[in-house]
């Protein structure tokens, strides 16, 4: 359910805006911005239970000290985008590692793409601070984990035809999301427009939830909000 919400926000990212034409006549006046802007219609933000707890847990410890941040769920494949005040802006489907783990191979970061196993093509869970930076090739992306090599940015235009990323990020399903050396892969509109504006000044956090480990030993912090909210008087 979550990926196919994601899948519609994801198309209308794609589609960069456009609207239906209205039905009036060629030389009608044009409608002043602001109401063209409120008449656009958002796709809901609905977070899975894990990434609604770890938002929360953000918002409520100020665990992201001011900046922007981003909450990628694996295992359902979705990514949603938080101002540094906590509210919530877009959520967007995601492409991550062909290899399902929470931890990088050691030296994985120092490789070539050639020269990485299948087991090791895993996007690590944690919290990371991200910033911008260059890639090879000179292509600039938002590293979330530099030493492993592990960065968001869009689908790469070499990326061999077979893989179907672009497909394989509007399916509705959730599990054709592995495919991936590591890298989380956003859509471009997405990227260029919602995430980079946001990030590129001082960059933000990035948690991304595990998918074989528990939840609260990524973060061991939440054990703690969650137990103080337990133990808080109704």
């Amino acid at each position: 359910m979550i990926k196919i919400l994601a899948f519609f926000a994801s198309a209308m990212l794609f589609a960069a805006g456009a609207e239906a034409a209205p039905k009036a006549k060629a030389r009608a006046k044009p409608e002043p911005a602001r109401a063209v802007a409120t008449a656009r219609i958002e796709a809901p933000i609905l977070p899975t239970m894990e990434g609604q707890r770890v938002a929360e847990w953000i918002a409520a410890s100020n665990d992201n000290h001011a900046l922007p941040y981003a909450v990628l769920d694996k295992k359902a494949a979705t990514l949603i985008l938080y101002s540094a005040k906590g509210k919530p802006l877009y959520q967007v489907p995601v492409l991550i590692g062909i290899a399902a783990g929470d931890d990088a191979t050691p030296g994985v970061g120092s490789k070539n793409l050639s020269q990485i196993g299948p087991a090791e093509k895993t996007t690590p869970a944690g919290r990371f601070l991200a910033k911008f930076g260059y890639a090879a090739g000179h292509q600039r992306v938002l590293w979330v984990d530099y030493t492993n090599s592990v960065a968001i940015h869009t689908i790469p235009p070499d990326s061999p035809k077979k893989e179907q990323r672009r497909e394989r990020m509007l399916s509705a399903k959730g599990d054709d999301n592995r495919i991936t050396f590591g890298c989380i892969n956003v859509p471009r509109v997405f990227y260029g427009k919602s995430l980079r504006p946001l990030f590129q000044k001082k960059g933000g956090y990035v948690y991304v939830l595990p998918d074989t480990r528990p939840l609260e030993e990524v973060f061991p912090r939440l054990r703690v909000h969650t137990l103080a909210a337990r133990a808080a008087p109704l």
